[in-house]
Formats: C-alpha cells, structure tokens, sequence
C-alpha cells in the first residue's frame, strides 16, 4: 500500500502541468490568428469564431471574417500540428537511433518531398492530376522506402546495426533527392518558378486551409498518442536495443511501427508546407532540460512546445518585414541554430 502511495506521488508531477496545455494552445493559436500584417482585435476574432461556430449573428467586416477564419485560424492550426508532428518525429528518432543530432528529416523524407513537389510544379509529371502537395507526398513516401530499403540491405537484417544503417541511408537518400532536385531546377525551371519552388522549400504556409486543417489534426493527433503507447519501449529504448530487448520489447517490430508512424507523420507535415528545419532537433533537447528524460512527461511536453513555436515562428515571419512574409524555415533556422548550438555546449560542459 505505502509503495503504491510512493509510485502515486513520483507519478502525480509529470502530470500536473497537462491541465494547462490546452490553456496554452488555445491562448497561442489565438495569438497567430490576432497578430499579423494588420492587427485585429480579440474581440472581432471572438465574435468570429461565435458566428462561425454557433451562428451568433455578430455584425463583423466581411474582411475581418475572411482573413481570420479562411486564412489566419486555419494557418496557426496547421502550424501548431506541424510543430507538435515534427518536434515528435525528432524526439522518436533520438531515441531509437540514439543519436542527438537525429530530426525528422535525417531519413531522406525532406529531400525527397522536395523532388515530388519540383517534379508536379515544374516537370509537369502528373500530367495535372497530382497537387504539389500530393507530389511531395509521393516523393517523400519513394525516398523513404529507398532510405528503408538501402538501411536493410547495409545492416544485414542485424538489428544491432540497424541504427547506424538507417543514419548512413538516410544521408546517401538525401543527397540523392537533392541532386534531382537541383538538376530538375536547373534543367527546367523558369526565373519565376526557381523563385517559387525556393520559397515552399523553406517553409510556406500562406497556401494552407482547412482542407490542410482536416488532415494535418488527425496525423498530429495520431502521432501523439502513437507516442504515449509507446513511451515505456522508448525509456527502454534510451539505454539500446540490448536493453529494451531483455526487458521483453519486441525490438524490430515496435522500431519499425515507431519509425513508418514518424516518417509518415512528416511527410505529411512536409508536404503541406515544405521544409522545416530545426523544429525536431531542437525541441527535444529543450524539453529535456525542463521536464526531465522520461517520455512519459517528454512526450507531450514536446508536442506541446513544437506547436507554440512554430505558431510563434509564422507569427515572427510575417511581422518582422512590413509588407513581406519570410519563409518560416528562415525563421526557425535564425532561432534554432542558436538555441542548438546553446543547448550544445551547456550539454557537453554538464559532462
């Protein structure tokens, strides 16, 4: 009884925050959806969201309406999905390849969607029936089954290689989509195209909607608890796969639903807004610093923190230039490369 008492107790903390995540959420989506260009006003956003909702029937600009429901609400929703989707793609891969310098786009996924959506917009293949979007998809899906495919045939099926491998794969795979990538740009391209394709490769979510909305929610949400189910395994995990194995984890099978579930969660993230850089490898490492190593807390706590600042980063990429939105890759890279390279040293120093 008393050491039942003493688990409730070492437990109850991780927890106690996570009444205030949806607080959280909702005060920074509000935020994206008030700050921008132009500001708007709580209360206009709140009157909205009313008619929208409920059929309030509040007398709102037509324009107010416009920009907060069909541009600005749906974009900070989509952002805060991309920053909880990747922030846990990257937080997964640390733990099973145990290696820091690990991110969602280690497995070639960000090269190759980059190629799928450079090859719809610009080489036409498709013959129109794909969307960039759909493109980028495809392509991220093709580098990832090759990345897959090149990690078994370098590791032998040893799974005490596995890890190595898949790092080693991941890197030749993105080299590779980047060289056609390069070459499709190079080769077919028009000034205005190159201009184009740059800017959705480094972030862009003026294009998303609620069509984005209605699929990036489900895939975030599915990733999150994906995470939960699994979270005692990437403990395990933590310590090698030696470890997790004599702790009764299947290890082959549960790496391989863990890896396909984030790959497949950042290609879609990827595909809707490009790449992202920095989200996935720096969160992690900060959620560490504040909530401790156990995946348990680190799980949501991770998912939470990418969400806020990735809002947080659309929210800087369209301000910090009047009359100009940045890419938000340029943002989270002008933000993360420091915040790693601290995170970095205070690490090596606690050695």
């Amino acid at each position: 009884m008393s050491s039942a008492i003493a688990l409730s107790s070492r437990v109850r903390p991780g927890w106690r925050w996570l009444w205030l995540a949806p607080l959280v959420l909702f005060a920074v989506l509000i935020a994206g959806t008030a700050i921008g260009e132009t500001s708007i006003s709580l209360e206009t956003i709140f009157k909205v969201l009313a008619n929208r909702l409920w059929g309030a029937g509040y007398a709102v600009d037509r324009i107010d309406d416009g920009i907060i429901w069909n541009y600005r609400l749906s974009r900070a929703i989509v952002a805060a999905c991309c920053g909880a989707g990747l922030a846990l793609a990257g937080l997964v891969l640390q733990a099973l390849l145990r290696n820091p310098l690990a991110d969602p786009f280690l497995m070639g996924i960000s090269a190759g969607a980059s190629t799928g959506a450079v090859a719809v917009t610009i080489a036409g293949m498709g013959a129109g029936a794909l969307t960039l979007s759909a493109g980028a998809f495809a392509g991220a899906g093709l580098a990832f089954g090759l990345v897959l495919l090149l990690a078994q045939a370098a590791s032998g099926g040893r799974s005490s290689q596995a890890a190595g491998a898949i790092i080693l794969a991941g890197l030749a795979g993105s080299q590779l989509f980047n060289a056609l990538t390069a070459f499709i740009i190079a080769k077919s391209a028009s000034a205005e195209q190159a201009r184009g394709i740059m800017f959705w490769l480094l972030g862009n979510l003026s294009g998303v909607r609620w069509d984005d909305v209605v699929l990036a929610v489900p895939v975030a949400l599915g990733g999150l608890l994906i995470c939960l189910w699994y979270r005692r395994a990437l403990d395990a995990f933590t310590f090698g796969t030696d470890s997790a194995a004599s702790m009764g984890i299947a290890v082959r099978q549960v790496r391989g639903i863990l890896i396909t579930s984030m790959a497949l969660v950042t290609a879609v993230m990827v595909s809707m807004v490009g790449a992202i850089g920095f989200v996935g490898l720096v969160i992690p490492h900060a959620m560490r610093f504040i909530v401790g190593s156990r995946y348990t807390r680190l799980v949501p706590a991770s998912a939470l923190a990418g969400a806020v600042f990735l809002v947080a980063a659309d929210i800087l990429s369209r301000v910090l230039v009047p009359g100009q939105v940045l890419p938000i890759g340029v943002i989270t890279s002008l933000v993360g490369a420091p915040a790693f390279a601290l995170i970095l040293v205070r690490g090596m120093r606690k050695r």
